[in-house]
């Protein structure tokens, strides 16, 4: 086993990435290459691992899915009592990774998370499906539960409550938007050297690009 997984390699060739070819403004950098990820139909391009620590400085990830981009930062929303919220309640800072195998690209972003306000949870609550809708109402994110059954049980009493079709936004559910400190981006290059360009935002408020070793 360990000898095939030695020989598990392949040679990046797709794309090149240059300091003078990539916008000055890494949000706009990013919206391009999403729309090219969109573009190439990969699966859930919107995915994004989000790692955040716990009180111990123990890191977790897990993937969630991006909702929401502007100039500020990026959006993504959760149960405000999960595991990750509970979290980023103790420490707010917060990274993101978009891994974009099929381009043999990907995209690390560092920074801090803050709550989105109500209204703005509430829209973007209101276009999820009915049934997304009654999902945040029935998880306790996070929680250990004895079975699928009490899924299955809370999903029917919540049915029943709602079956008039509007189902409301939980106060427990909503938002954060990550503010960017540092964009990283990761293009895949032949003999491992590959190119990484990255983003940092200086004291008064300016993004500056370097370039980095692979």
């Amino acid at each position: 086993m360990e000898n095939n997984l030695a020989d598990l390699r392949r040679e990046y060739s797709l794309a090149s990435l240059d300091i003078d070819s990539v916008d000055k403004d890494p949000m706009a950098q990013f919206r391009k290459w999403f729309e090219e990820a969109q573009k190439s139909e990969l699966l859930e391009p919107n995915a994004m691992v989000v790692s955040t620590v716990d009180a111990e400085g123990q890191p977790f990830q897990r993937t969630v899915l991006m909702k929401a981009m502007d100039e500020k930062g990026i959006v993504f929303y959760t149960n405000y009592a999960s595991r990750k919220a509970k979290q980023l309640g103790e420490n707010p800072k917060i990274s993101l990774l978009f891994p974009w195998y099929g381009l043999e690209r990907q995209v690390a972003v560092v920074g801090t998370a803050e709550k989105v306000s109500t209204k703005e949870s509430l829209q973007y609550f209101s276009s999820r499906p009915y049934g997304s809708q009654l999902g945040a109402w029935v998880s306790q994110q996070s929680k250990v539960i004895s079975s699928r059954s009490v899924l299955e049980v809370k999903l029917a009493e919540m049915k029943r409550k709602f079956k008039e079709g509007k189902v409301p936004l939980p106060d427990f559910w909503g938002g954060y938007r990550i503010i960017p400190e540092s964009i990283e981006f990761w293009q895949g290059r032949q003999s491992r050297l590959h190119d990484r360009l990255i983003y940092e935002k200086d004291k008064s408020g300016n993004w500056n690009i370097s370039r980095m070793a692979p």
